[in-house]
């Protein structure tokens, strides 16, 4: 919600002020065209100045991600996460109070967006180490699926709100959403409970039985009852004496679980092409269909609506299948020809923008969220870490940070790109789509191979049955 009205602002700080009624006593020479626009944005390089705007952020967040993940680790959870909600909301608010305050230069507003990114890194590892706290792997994609809606909501609800002061005020479309963050911070820090055994409850088991005991099912030990006991006698006996905590895992180390680097340059490019929708949208629709600021920003909307369904079929679709790199992968070559689509028949009318809005979506953020969530949460918790949960957050820093990276380059390139037409934006969208899409290719490659492994086992277990029947 403190990420978006940028977004919604962009199309205020610099406009037609052709449209606009000069007022009486205005100081403006007859000739300036920009009289009504926002300095430093009134000049002709404006797009490159809002792209300079929204680098500063995700360069920070990228940078300040890959540091986050080592503190979260260290640190408990409901402090990290409640101080840096609370300094996100003031940057936030910051950002709004420099109209009210008249300033014009562009090192204010770069300087609050440097800041505030490197606060927001305190958000994701935690928010995601504390749901893997709780949910095993079983139904993990649905279930953070579901709760992953929260970054589309916040989208929806930082356009709406901005869109109500957007052409008036419109520092209130920063200070109100900034407001809000600071206040979510002090609930959580007051509410937040981090691990289930705070509240005398079963932790999760966080991957299936161990392959050595697969082959004999009938192996008393591995049934789900003496695997709760045994849950249960743990966390009775580090309730009754003190148990040696675990070591948090380093960095490199969180390197080497497989699967860690493959995700995270995919989400490099998936991410790279969800945020430049998310920055560079609103003003897309004002240029191109010639909707207002607020007409614009509440259109954008359908692109977070079908970001909710896109992750939780995501979540759903790979818990069902038990292959997370290829839903990701079948949804990341349908976005490619949907984006295509979109920019040449999306704006023909109302109807065909919503639909495509919403298509688009759905096939952007499914991957996005999917690997930012389950898929985080999975390598966090791999098997290979021998029950050492202590890398969840190190593991969602490495995957989050390298995608705030593909998110600093996307804003940036339509910036860059922009000013020779919007084509040229959704082609190079389009191939770092195909890029995410092949950096996949050798998990898939190995989902598909366990698919048919599982399959040739139950045809043969059935084959068995039969026999002794």
């Amino acid at each position: 919600m403190s990420r978006k009205p940028i977004s919604i602002v962009k199309s205020r700080l610099h406009q037609n002020c052709s449209e606009q009624i000069k007022p009486i006593n205005d100081t403006h020479s007859l000739n300036d065209t920009m009289w009504c626009s926002w300095a430093p944005f009134d000049k002709d390089n404006y797009k490159e100045l809002l792209g300079a705007v929204d680098n500063a952020f995700l360069v920070a967040y990228a940078i300040g991600m890959f540091i986050s993940g080592v503190f979260g680790e260290r640190l408990p959870l409901r402090y990290y996460l409640s101080a840096g909600m609370l300094l996100s909301g003031l940057f936030t608010s910051l950002f709004g109070l420099g109209y009210f305050w008249n300033i014009h230069v562009l090192w204010y507003f770069v300087v609050i967006q440097v800041c505030n990114g490197l606060v927001q890194t305190t958000g994701w590892p935690s928010v995601v180490t504390c749901v893997g706290n709780w949910f095993g792997k079983g139904k993990r994609g649905l279930i953070m699926g579901i709760w992953n809606s929260h970054t589309s909501v916040g989208n929806i609800l930082g356009s709406l709100i901005a869109g109500i002061w957007v052409n008036g005020q419109w520092g209130l479309s920063f200070v109100v959403p900034g407001i809000i963050t600071a206040t979510m911070g002090v609930i959580t820090f007051l509410f937040l409970i981090e691990h289930p055994e705070d509240v005398d409850c079963t932790p999760p088991q966080h991957h299936g039985e161990p392959a050595e005991n697969q082959d004999n099912p009938e192996d008393p030990g591995n049934s789900p009852y003496s695997i709760r006991e045994s849950s249960l006698e743990t966390v009775a006996k580090c309730s009754k004496e003190p148990c040696e905590e675990p070591a948090a895992i380093s960095f490199f180390g969180a390197l080497r679980i497989p699967g860690v680097v493959e995700f995270s340059l995919c989400l490099l490019f998936a991410k790279l092409v969800s945020y430049t929708f998310l920055y560079w949208l609103p003003l897309y629709i004002f240029n191109v269909a010639h909707f207002s600021a607020k007409e614009a920003g509440d259109l954008s909307t359908l692109f977070d609506a079908g970001g909710i369904i896109g992750g939780i079929m995501a979540g759903l679709i790979s818990d069902y299948t038990n292959g997370r790199a290829t839903t990701c992968c079948v949804m990341l070559i349908l976005a490619a020809p949907m984006m295509f689509l979109y920019n040449h028949i999306g704006q023909d009318g109302i109807t065909s923008s919503i639909v495509m809005l919403i298509i688009c979506g759905g096939l952007v953020n499914g991957p996005y969220a999917l690997i930012t969530t389950a898929v985080s949460a999975d390598l966090g918790t791999h098997k290979s870490l021998k029950g050492n949960a202590k890398a969840l957050s190190t593991v969602t820093a490495i995957i989050d940070g390298t995608g705030s990276i593909g998110a600093a380059l996307g804003p940036l390139l339509a910036g860059l790109i922009s000013p020779t037409g919007w084509n040229n934006v959704f082609y190079m969208l389009i191939s770092a789509d195909i890029l995410a899409c092949l950096l996949l290719c050798r998990l898939v490659y190995k989902e598909i191979l366990a698919w048919k492994v599982s399959l040739s086992r139950g045809s043969g277990s059935s084959m068995v049955l039969t026999h002794q029947r």
